[in-house]
């Protein structure tokens, strides 16, 4: 019984540390494995409770009922009828080495597959064993929980309730253990034993709430020191196929079906370019069960969906969407800036289902939006520029400051001044000798031609792009499957926009959105191929081109005033009110203390008056020492080309000689004639200027005793 009692809470607080991969994996999908560990770990305490022989095999019963529950929740179609097979042992062996690395490959939260999630249950099982085991001694026993907390928040630390709730259980699973261990060695349980929970409660409490007044980004995470997956190296670039797939217009590439108009689908993003060609820079990671957006992306965003069937094994480009959020049917991988889809090694068809967010945004709103100039990859490389091709930028949208309108204008004249090439004599290439040919000779070429030459035109305008390689969309709103060939290959440029992301244009004007003119623009077409294909339409003339109002400055970043003000106002008001106490409190005390003074009687009523004088000349600094006599005090004023004080002082010096050493009794009247004198000094000095006066009412020196050490003449 005592042992049990120890070894529940060490159970729990593991499978408090195995829930803290929340963030990675969601909380459902852990529970299962979790619970499946704990349980099994629990009967087999049990066991070796109930039959004595079993005790000394406490540890291995533990070992081996963890393991067969983490096979079972998670690894059952590894096993032949639910034995385990060398396939379990060598997923089992993947979990301790591999599971964790591909987690770290992935966007979170993770796909709950075995593969990757199968670390998080052999850790709780490592440290419920070994917690068990060093049950002798409670604080060591949460040792290696702790340890797989510490994991868990290498991975990705817990914020706001998730963090606070996660303390909180594991807090009071610590307490318990404290507490039952105390039973467990024969003690009475004192008060103070009792106040482990209340306390670690607390101490939780505190530390949250500095974390969340104070938030600290962690330096230092395992995803920094894990490489993401990678490409096989003999990939090859879909912008270099394009002219290929042209000569074979008829050959179906792939199929998809959508209940909403889809106008374009990517296959690669190239951001890349040395002057020779362009390369992606992508950074792929596995794809977990859901994408959230950027946080750069502000703007209002609409659902779509698509189930898209790939016949035929190829490349390991699939079709994707710029901003992909969940993808049934197939495990890619996916560069989370240019939202493409690869699904390496693949040798069949593919069958996946992709859901996307798109922004919505009316042309007007596009139209004069501002350009994010902080769009990773928009200004990737340039490599020698041609002198010609920077007077051409400069021409093409007539000293347009950029903005997304100057992007339209570029747009517009490469759709206006170039040709799209047609027939089989098809231009290649995209380097520098390809585009000066293109812009400044043949005016002819390809999508590839188009695109590149808009991104290095833009780039040297100062608008960030970048180039995407893929298929056009269905031309109508059908709900059927569409099939896509290759006649549908393209590429077209993109340019980043502020709060809406990357913004697709076509200068060849053939993809199906860019079709959209005014008179046919409807509710039904909030694509931004479509919003920007109708600000381009509104576009005034050149002559009449102005550029659009400049945007708000921002420094540092945009600021919450109103979460400011909120949590600033109570610090604020208390400054503000310790500052006003402490300046009006000065001439409180001096306003008191004189009064107390003028309460006193007989010869303790003349040193008053002489004290109060004292402090007075010195809050009109005065230099007065406590060794210093009346007469020493006249004799300071005399030096000074200040109010004439020194005949009222000299009244005060005979006051205070007959009262102090005349021996007799205090005269009737010397009190009155002692604060007498005070008003007439007071009298004197109220002539000073009023900045002096100011500076003496509010003065704090003379509030304390004189200095002990004597002023020399």
């Amino acid at each position: 019984m005592k042992t049990r009692l120890s070894a529940v809470p060490v159970l729990l607080a593991a499978g408090v540390a195995g829930l803290l991969f929340e963030p990675v994996f969601g909380l459902w999908a852990l529970i299962r494995p979790i619970a499946a560990v704990l349980v099994a770990c629990y009967l087999a305490v049990e066991l070796a409770l109930r039959v004595p022989k079993l005790a000394q095999w406490r540890a291995l019963l533990v070992l081996v009922g963890g393991l067969l529950a983490a096979v079972y929740s998670e690894l059952w179609a590894t096993t032949l009828g639910g034995l385990p097979t060398g396939a379990t042992v060598r997923a089992i062996a993947a979990g301790v080495t591999q599971s964790w690395q591909l987690t770290l490959q992935s966007t979170w939260p993770a796909r709950p597959d075995p593969e990757l999630l199968l670390f998080v249950p052999l850790a709780v099982v490592a440290a419920a064993l070994l917690g068990l085991e060093l049950l002798r001694w409670a604080p060591a026993a949460l040792l290696p929980s702790l340890a797989v907390v510490g994991l868990s928040q290498a991975f990705v630390p817990l914020t706001g309730a998730a963090a606070t709730g996660g303390a909180l259980c594991y807090a009071v699973a610590a307490a318990a253990l404290l507490v039952a261990s105390r039973r467990s060695v024969g003690h009475r349980t004192p008060l103070r034993v009792w106040m482990w929970a209340p306390t670690a409660i607390l101490g939780v409490l505190g530390a949250l709430a500095m974390m969340v007044a104070d938030p600290v980004t962690p330096t230092v995470s395992l995803r920094q020191i894990q490489a993401s997956a990678a490409l096989p190296e003999d990939v090859a670039s879909p912008l270099d196929e394009v002219a290929a797939d042209l000569r074979q217009p008829d050959l179906p590439v792939f199929s998809y079906t959508s209940k909403t108009q889809v106008d374009r689908w990517r296959l690669a993003v190239l951001d890349g370019f040395d002057g020779a060609g362009w390369s992606f820079t992508a950074t792929f990671r596995r794809m977990g069960s859901t994408v959230s957006l950027p946080s750069t992306i502000t703007a209002p965003t609409v659902r779509r969906d698509a189930s898209v069937f790939l016949p035929e094994p190829s490349d390991p480009w699939v079709p994707s969407q710029p901003l992909p959020t969940s993808v049934a049917g197939a495990a890619p991988l996916l560069d989370q800036e240019s939202g493409v889809l690869v699904v390496p090694h693949r040798d069949g068809p593919v069958h996946y289902d992709l859901s996307w967010k798109e922004p919505k945004v009316d042309a007007v709103q596009l139209g004069g939006a501002a350009i994010d100039p902080h769009a990773a990859g928009g200004f990737a490389g340039l490599g020698a520029v041609p002198p010609e091709i920077s007077t051409l930028a400069i021409k093409a949208t007539d000293g347009m400051r950029p903005s997304f309108q100057a992007a339209l204008v570029l747009e517009r004249y490469l759709s206006e001044n170039y040709k799209v090439a047609t027939g089989t004599d098809l231009p290649t290439g995209a380097g520098w000798p390809q585009l000066s040919t293109f812009l400044l000779q043949t005016k002819r070429g390809t999508s590839v031609q188009f695109a590149a030459s808009y991104v290095v035109l833009a780039r040297i305008l100062g608008i960030p792009a970048r180039i995407a390689v893929g298929y056009r969309g269905e031309q109508a709103l059908t709900g059927g499957t569409t099939i896509v060939r290759n006649r549908d290959v393209l590429a077209w440029p993109e340019v980043a926009v502020a709060g809406v992301g990357w913004v697709p244009l076509d200068p060849t004007r053939t993809a199906s959105g860019s079709s959209v003119t005014g008179a046919a623009y409807t509710k039904t077409d909030t694509g931004l191929a479509a919003a920007a294909a109708q600000a381009r339409s509104e576009l005034p003339p050149s002559k009449d081109l102005k550029d659009p109002p400049l945007p708000p400055q921002s420094f540092g970043g945009p600021v919450d005033l109103a979460g400011l003000t909120v949590l600033a106002f109570p610090f604020v008001l208390v400054i503000l009110v310790l500052f006003l106490a402490a300046v009006a409190g000065v001439p409180v005390a001096k306003r008191i203390r004189t009064w107390r003074r003028r309460r006193a009687t007989g010869s303790d009523g003349v040193v008053a008056a002489w004290a109060e004088a004292r402090d007075l000349l010195r809050s009109h600094v005065v230099r007065v020492t406590s060794g210093m006599t009346v007469r020493d005090v006249a004799a300071a004023c005399l030096l000074l080309n200040g109010p004439p004080v020194a005949e009222h002082l000299a009244v005060l010096a005979v006051l205070m000689d007959s009262t102090l050493w005349s021996g007799a009794r205090t005269q009737a009247g010397a009190v009155e004639a002692a604060w007498a004198a005070v008003a007439l000094i007071r009298r004197a000095l109220a002539g000073r200027p009023v900045r002096r006066r100011l500076g003496a009412a509010f003065h704090p020196t003379s509030l304390r005793p004189p200095r002990q050490t004597p002023v020399p003449v």
